[in-house]
């Protein structure tokens, strides 16, 4: 139990530690951020079977604790303590390589699915998932968040195949307060490979859309991503961190350009496989960057056509999704970006394509999680293949003249931070407010119904409505000092408002957040028996 009390004490001034620090000074770039992860013991102990706890006699059978028994009296009374965390738990570019992110990819279709699926996880209230091709983060509210981190972890390994030993070697585990300030980060495009770019603040608004009226997308995690949203806006409006900025997409243009031997392609033949909002945004950096002819496979030829008539100077053939290889090969630069959950260049048939019309290798870029083109393609003599994180060099040159403007940027999400904080604080009084008008209602209520009694039947409905109103204006003349005082606004300090719940809970023996929180968990683990 000592060594639990350690680690725990351990996690728990890591915690703090980064918090406060956050809150004191600004950080460096997040490329340049080695992120601290929490360590807790999967295995912890459970007092109840403690080899210090006195024996019982060998005739008594000690009776079998519930699992709400365990969780309040394991690691070190840590549930009683914990009240319900945000927190966020998962892979991105910075921590994980592109082979162990693609496993964990989730198409955005299945987003409401999955939000639902965490949810019916015992310790998870509340849950939310960002997968791009940097990174799947996945944001909870957990009941504990010891508990939820290990559910969620687990959840992970089951679904990607990835084991929980390799999760934690490369996972991103931040709670609270740091699991704010990153989503805030990404929304801004500073967690980004290319910082300040845009395409990042379309995606988290995608995550608000596709919780919209899904169970589980509640009130704390939809308000989380649309303050994030507000921040990437209010970010790029006061620094202009994206102006001029690479995108993934104009940075795997960027790339191939870099390695055609001229430089140029005037003389390459160009293919891009997919035209959604990726490969549409590849189409428009290749023809800004002087591309005047090039293929396009996909499976809808009507997006193929739109883009055509957006860029009427260059020419854009359509080809279906059956010709692909043999556009291919033709083609000395191949541009990858579809939603496929299979490689579509395999090992197999990328030797089967001659070489190219100058004889070279052929050009793969494949910006696409999971990957279009098979890994071992890498290895042939006949291709040269490049992915997301081969993107890096291309970005290194274009990230210096930013980084000022990433701490400008940085100041604001802390403002917003604070903003956050207050309103999440401010939901804990809501409750409050709702039981202590109940309780003092009742006692309204009861006392009315006595004054009547006493009264007899032969009191009017004129003198009922009369004592009704007087007993009204009583409560809420009483009502209103407390009330005032219970709520977050600019008038009122939030650690006092804090305080003064705390007081009425203490006072009038309200119900306290973990006996909700017991009751929560109680009917998720009695839903998962049935």
């Amino acid at each position: 139990m000592a060594a639990l009390a350690g680690s725990s004490a351990a996690a728990t001034a890591t915690t703090t530690t980064t918090s406060v620090r956050f809150r004191r000074s600004l950080c460096p770039p997040p490329s340049q951020v080695h992120f601290r992860r929490a360590r807790f013991s999967v295995n912890a102990a459970c007092p109840f079977f403690s080899d210090n706890n006195n024996s019982l006699p060998k005739n008594v059978v000690a009776p079998t604790p519930s699992p709400l028994e365990v969780l309040k009296t394991s690691a070190a009374e840590r549930y009683t303590k914990d009240k319900n965390s945000i927190v966020c738990i998962g892979l991105n570019i910075h921590t994980a390589p592109v082979e162990m992110r693609e496993k964990l990819a989730i198409p955005e279709e299945q987003w409401p699915q999955v939000i639902q699926d965490l949810c019916a996880l015992n310790h998870i209230e509340e849950a939310a998932v960002l997968s791009t091709c940097n990174r799947m983060e996945i944001y909870v509210v957990a009941l504990s968040h010891h508990r939820g981190v290990k559910e969620v972890t687990d959840w992970m390994s089951k679904v990607s195949g990835i084991s929980i030993r390799d999760l934690r070697e490369h996972q991103v585990l931040l709670y609270n307060a740091d699991a704010t300030q990153h989503l805030f980060e990404v929304a801004a495009g500073l967690d980004s490979l290319v910082l300040g770019e845009g395409q990042i603040l379309a995606q988290v608004k995608q995550v608000v859309k596709a919780g919209q009226g899904v169970p589980g997308f509640d009130r704390k995690i939809s308000g989380l991503f649309k303050h994030a949203i507000s921040v990437g806006k209010r970010v790029r409006t006061e620094t202009n961190i994206s102006s001029g900025s690479v995108s993934v997409s104009s940075a795997a243009a960027e790339l191939a350009l870099m390695k055609l031997p001229e430089s140029s392609f005037a003389d390459a033949g160009v293919l891009v496989v997919g035209s959604g909002k990726m490969g549409k945004l590849v189409i428009k950096h290749l023809a800004a960057k002087g591309c005047r002819r090039m293929i396009v496979v996909n499976r809808s030829e009507e997006k193929v056509h739109a883009i055509q008539r957006e860029l009427k100077d260059v020419e854009i053939v359509f080809r279906p999704i059956s010709e692909m290889l043999a556009c291919a090969a033709e083609s000395d630069v191949i541009f990858t970006s579809t939603a496929s959950e299979t490689p579509l260049f395999s090992i197999e048939n990328v030797q089967k394509l001659p070489l190219t019309s100058h004889g070279r290798r052929r050009l793969f870029v494949d910006i696409c999680i999971p990957r279009n083109v098979e890994p071992g393609v890498s290895d042939l003599e006949n291709a040269l293949v490049y992915n997301v994180d081969d993107l890096k060099e291309v970005v290194a040159a274009n990230k210096e003249d930013r980084l000022q403007k990433a701490a400008e940027a940085r100041e604001i999400i802390i403002e917003e931070w604070n903003k956050f904080e207050a309103w999440k604080d401010s939901l804990e009084t809501t409750p409050t407010i709702k039981k202590f008008r109940a309780y003092v209602e009742r006692i309204r209520a009861s006392e009315m119904e006595k004054c009547l009694t006493k009264m007899g039947n032969d009191v009017s409905k004129e003198h009922k409505d009369a004592i009704y109103a007087l007993s009204m204006s009583i409560v809420n003349k009483i009502l209103h000092g407390p009330m005032q005082h219970l709520r977050c606004d600019k008038s009122n300090d939030i650690s006092e408002v804090l305080e003064n719940m705390r007081a009425l809970n203490r006072m009038y023996d309200l119900e306290t957040e973990i006996s909700l929180m017991e009751e929560k968990i109680r009917v998720k683990m009695e839903r998962a028996k049935k």
